[in-house]
């Protein structure tokens, strides 16, 4: 049984991804055309370069929707549906092969802030806060708004400490503190 190889959008794409992540976004174009086995003229052709390369990467990576399936696997509570983000953000932390957070490293490192790749940063971001918000008005939440910046505010930090400091396991304690978030909810 013979595989298709994929085409060089997705190779250019797979490569990006992975390298994007272990390597930053500053990884040189030559490195991801040696990965992704294509010639620079594909680069140009389906991307118009390597910005337009990460912002894909950025995109589709959103467009998994992680959380969202997480959530769903926990059932209809919304109190069950948001703690049971900081159960897997404790899964995804202590993988040894968690680097960080693959939006907030691209936005801190792209310095240009006309780069194509912030506007996908902000749209997961976005779509991440609107999560919340979702859930929380859904449990009764006073300020639904306010309670899914404070959430959003614990996963950035979790993602960040993770980093630095992986044995600190800082998902367990951004859980407690999300509770508190919850307990304004007042069910």
């Amino acid at each position: 049984m013979s595989t298709t190889r994929p085409g060089p959008r997705e190779r250019l794409l797979e490569a990006a991804r992975d390298l994007t992540y272990r390597e930053g976004v500053h990884v040189g174009v030559d490195a991801i055309l040696r990965q992704a086995d294509v010639a620079r003229r594909s680069l140009y052709q389906h991307f118009g370069g390597k910005d337009g390369l990460i912002a894909e990467v950025l995109r589709l990576a959103a467009d998994k929707g992680r959380y969202r399936a997480v959530m769903d696997a926990a059932g209809d509570d919304p109190r069950a549906r948001i703690l049971a983000v900081f159960d897997e953000l404790e899964r995804i932390t202590t993988d040894p092969a968690f680097n960080g957070c693959r939006y907030t490293s691209a936005d801190m490192a792209l310095t240009n802030r006309d780069h194509p790749a912030h506007a996908e940063i902000r749209r997961y971001k976005d779509g991440l806060h609107a999560l919340f918000t979702h859930e929380l008005t859904h449990c009764g939440h006073p300020e639904p708004e306010l309670g899914a910046t404070q959430l959003l505010v614990l996963v950035d930090g979790v993602l960040a400490h993770a980093v630095t400091r992986p044995d600190a396991h800082p998902a367990l304690a951004a859980r407690k503190t999300a509770e508190l978030v919850l307990a304004a909810a007042g069910r």
